[in-house]
Formats: structure tokens, sequence, C-alpha cells
């Protein structure tokens, strides 16, 4: 499986996060870490997004809306799931039905097994 790790690459604290999910999903397949791997999104890929309400990158936003228009089914770690669907929570591009949204890394992993080949 391969699998696109996207989130706010701004301050040195996101990257960390996004690198302590690419290890969970490195266990189940390639990964493509845009900090590390520079790129563009490929087809094929099964993204894994980092959700945080206090400012979801444009970037996220548009590559999960790029995820929905080409089918694509993406995982997304969130501080809060009970919160998501309240007004300005998740700004429409993130919230859609092919989202799968999950609470920790322990809840990533078991979404990424239901994934696996």
């Amino acid at each position: 499986m391969k699998i696109y790790v996207a989130g706010n690459l701004r301050e040195e604290e996101n990257r960390d996060k996004l690198e302590d999910v690419n290890k969970i999903c490195e266990e189940f397949g390639e990964t493509y870490l845009p900090h590390r791997d520079m790129g563009i999104f490929e087809d094929g890929m099964d993204p894994v997004a980092v959700l945080d309400w206090k400012g979801i990158s444009s970037g996220t936003a548009w590559e999960l809306g790029y995820a929905y228009a080409k089918n694509v089914k993406v995982i997304a770690l969130v501080e809060d799931k009970k919160t998501i669907h309240k007004d300005y929570r998740i700004c429409v591009m993130c919230n859609n039905k092919d989202v799968i949204f999950v609470e920790n890394l322990k809840e990533l992993k078991k979404e990424l097994e239901r994934f696996k080949y």
C-alpha cells in the first residue's frame, strides 16, 4: 500500500507530529511525507491527514479535496472526534463521505489494518 501523509508543515512541532504518524504508516506500506520527500501527489496513494481545528493548512484542505475528486479514501487524525460536526470545526473540504476520522495513533493503526492488502 502507498500512503500519503499530509498536514500542516509550517512549524517544527507539526512536522514532528507528522513524522510520528508516518512511523505508524510505514508498518503498512511505502509512505510519502512531503517535507521529507518533496514532490507532488501521485495517483494510487491513500492519504492520511493530520487535521487540527486550530488551523488546517490550505494545502492539506486542497489535498483532501483532490482525494475526494479521485474517489480516494482518507484517514484523518483529529484532536476530538466528538466535535467534528460542530460549526466551523472542520472545513467542508476536509469533511466528506470518504474521510475516516481517528483520534489517536492506536486508532490510526487499526484503520490502516483494514486497508492492508
